[in-house]
């Protein structure tokens, strides 16, 4: 019994000399956790004061006022033609034997276009030229008895006045007188229609050969060698001759645009195939009777432009901007930084802004903003180079963070920014809008990325 006694004490005095401290408790563990902790609380404490202090600069989205050029103008698409052109068709029918001309190919007025098979015609001057010899010999026949009838009617004459012939043949001989000279009449008559015929035939036949009424270039070819033309109705067209060196730009303009259009304003326009190049030109007229398509009433405004160069072609289409107003190297403000002038306090006056540090709740400056930019434009002022200034709020973010509206006037302005005439100055911080928070982020990711499943093809993971 004393051996399990002895191994009984000695487990027992085991634990109680070998207990050793949790290492939580030790110094150098207490010092590091209480390093985070300030180190953790500094970052809270200097975000925290930080969006205290600059609320502007962590919630807001802001642009700089800066210098550029602003231009206020009309937009409409129109294409190309040639001022002058004319289209060459035939005045004969028949079959279209030769085309001496190819699309593209420059002419001069009085070159040979076409020519129609002559044959018919050449018969039909045949028969007129042979009609009037034949009237011809038959005047001459007429004329001898003319002055047969002559004769005996004066010999007539001089018997009876002798009482050496009778009434009755004195009768006969001027009753055969007035005969030939009305037959003679006649046929002069049938030789004059001929000769009409004749000429009519004669130009018909020249009609078969088709020259250039004009120097220009050949722009399209509707008829083929060898085709049957019919003119008896309606003069077939054969080919277009155009002279390309003057440009025609014909824009269909909306009927709420139009009223903004006047003769003689600036208008250019680029092409698809060079969006760089500007071609510049002067608003001819404007066609007061519009075209309606698909119940949208469309206005034609037309202006010629030089074609140095050849660059411009029938048909092109024409991106066309008619320049209302423009302003070059100003002060510029973005249009989404605009909010609605605050009501006057009942009693009170508001000579400028509000004070300093007003800020106005991010929906209400939303709807402010959505309803001043469908707002419609001052109209052009003078000349119509410029606009009439305007008032309007914006909302500035001033160094230390804090945000103050300042009403400004505004001048030229487009669709994204607008001439500052007063109130700003070039660098200053205008508010445009409120940053998305974390949730409304993780919100559009996740729209995004529900939307990419949905276009994701079946079958593809």
């Amino acid at each position: 019994m004393q051996p399990a006694a002895q191994v009984t004490t000695k487990a027992q005095a085991k634990p109680s000399g070998g207990r050793r401290k949790p290492t939580l408790f030790r110094p150098r563990n207490i010092l590091l956790g209480l390093g985070v902790l300030a180190i953790t609380a500094g970052v809270y404490w200097w975000q925290a004061g930080g969006a205290g202090k600059s609320e502007g600069t962590a919630d807001f989205l802001t642009a700089v006022v800066d210098r550029g050029n602003i231009e206020d103008s009309v937009t409409a698409v129109g294409n190309l033609q040639p001022r002058d052109y004319v289209d060459v068709g035939t005045q004969v029918s028949g079959q279209l034997r030769t085309v001496h001309v190819e699309v593209g190919q420059q002419v001069n007025q009085g070159d040979l276009l076409a020519e129609i098979d002559p044959t018919v015609y050449q018969t039909r001057v045949e028969a007129d030229r042979a009609q009037l010899e034949n009237l011809s010999a038959q005047l001459t026949q007429r004329q001898a008895e003319l002055a047969l009838a002559q004769q005996q009617y004066t010999r007539q004459k001089n018997l009876l006045a002798e009482n050496a012939t009778s009434e009755d043949s004195f009768q006969n001989a001027e009753k055969t007188l007035r005969a030939a000279e009305a037959a003679v009449k006649a046929v002069n008559a049938q030789i004059r229609q001929t000769n009409s015929t004749l000429r009519g035939d004669e130009a018909n036949l020249g009609f078969t050969k088709i020259y250039a009424p004009m120097s220009g270039t050949v722009v399209s070819q509707n008829a083929k060698q060898g085709q049957t033309l019919n003119a008896n109705q309606s003069a077939p067209i054969i080919l277009r001759i155009a002279d390309l060196s003057v440009m025609t730009v014909t824009t269909q303009v909306s009927e709420a645009d139009v009223s903004r259009l006047r003769n003689g304003m600036q208008a250019y326009f680029t092409t698809l195939g060079r969006p760089e190049r500007r071609w510049r030109g002067t608003l001819a007229k404007i066609n007061p009777t519009p075209e309606v398509v698909n119940n949208v009433v469309l206005y034609n405004a037309l202006f010629d432009v030089e074609n140095t160069g050849g660059d411009l072609m029938t048909q092109m289409t024409a991106q066309t901007f008619f320049v209302v107003a423009a302003a070059d190297n100003v002060l510029r403000v973005p249009v989404a930084a605009f909010q609605r002038p605050p009501m006057r306090p009942p009693g009170g006056s508001q000579a400028g802004g509000a004070p300093a540090g007003a800020q106005a709740p991010d929906g209400a400056m939303g709807e402010r903003r959505r309803r001043d930019a469908t707002a419609p434009a001052a109209a052009p002022a003078g000349d119509g180079t410029g606009q009439r200034e305007r008032p309007r709020m914006v909302q500035v973010l001033k160094p230390d963070g804090t945000v103050e509206e300042r009403r400004i006037m505004i001048g030229v302005s487009d669709r994204v920014n607008a001439e500052v005439a007063s109130g700003l100055n070039e660098g200053d911080l205008v508010v445009v809008g409120r940053k998305p928070s974390a949730g409304q982020l993780k919100a559009q990711q996740q729209q995004q990325q529900q939307n990419m499943q949905r276009m994701r093809p079946p079958g593809m993971l």
